[in-house]
């Protein structure tokens, strides 16, 4: 019988935190200073002349930005440190882009639900609070430590929730959508946290967890 994911992560060996470091490095978590690639399906290829992000649901009104739209917005660079469920934590993360706050300003958007889903190549989605994207550190980024992102970490647009396991993060952003409840994204409907929280350990749906994975260790780095 093959595992699930969410499965795989629960039957590994639990790391210990560093005391020294409780305060900023999450419970379970190993921290790392490279950066795994981990995604499901293949890298997208885009023709940027035709690339697009589409914000529609329930709002207002529906918008359809190019990738120059989203240059031409305000520009604003956070650092901060990322937490991935499958156990690795990676230290002062630069990143660069339109802040979710600026954009929906800039484009005088009103939503009409608090809740989103987020949706990027191929097919994925994830659920998000509008009040987790509210906040003034969450970004659609271009660029990670001053250089554009590469494909396999997003380019050319991904969100960047800091606060939330990097999952939510969504990779090669495609879609905005206001929806009318809280409904579960990709990984959510296959045994993840509808939420996410790091320091709280929400991981899986409906369980404490306790276990990690340290299947990243074997994953591509870039």
């Amino acid at each position: 019988m093959k595992l699930s994911k969410a499965d795989r992560i629960k039957r590994t060996r639990v790391p210990t935190v560093d005391p020294a470091l409780a305060k900023r490095l999450p419970p379970g978590q190993v921290l790392t200073e490279r950066f795994p690639v981990l995604h499901e399906g293949e890298v997208p290829v885009y023709d940027m002349n035709e690339w697009t992000l589409k914000i529609f649901g329930f709002t207002d009104r529906e918008v359809v930005l190019s990738y120059d739209d989203i240059l031409r917005m305000p520009q604003t660079t956070v650092t901060r440190d990322i937490h991935c469920v499958t156990r690795w934590s990676r230290f002062d993360n630069t990143f660069t882009g339109v802040r979710f706050q600026d954009l929906m300003k800039e484009l005088g958007i009103t939503p009409k639900s608090q809740y989103v889903m987020l949706h990027g190549d191929y097919d994925y989605t994830t659920n998000v609070l509008l009040s987790d994207l509210d906040r003034e550190d969450v970004l659609l980024a271009h660029s990670l430590d001053g250089e554009p992102l590469t494909a396999k970490h997003g380019y050319p647009l991904r969100f960047v929730v800091p606060h939330l396991y990097f999952w939510k993060s969504v990779k090669w952003v495609r879609g905005i959508e206001f929806i009318d409840e809280n409904q579960p994204g990709f990984w959510e409907q296959n045994g993840f946290h509808l939420n996410g929280d790091p320091f709280k350990e929400e991981r899986f749906s409906g369980e404490d967890l306790d276990i990690p994975e340290d299947e990243w260790e074997k994953k591509d780095f870039d």
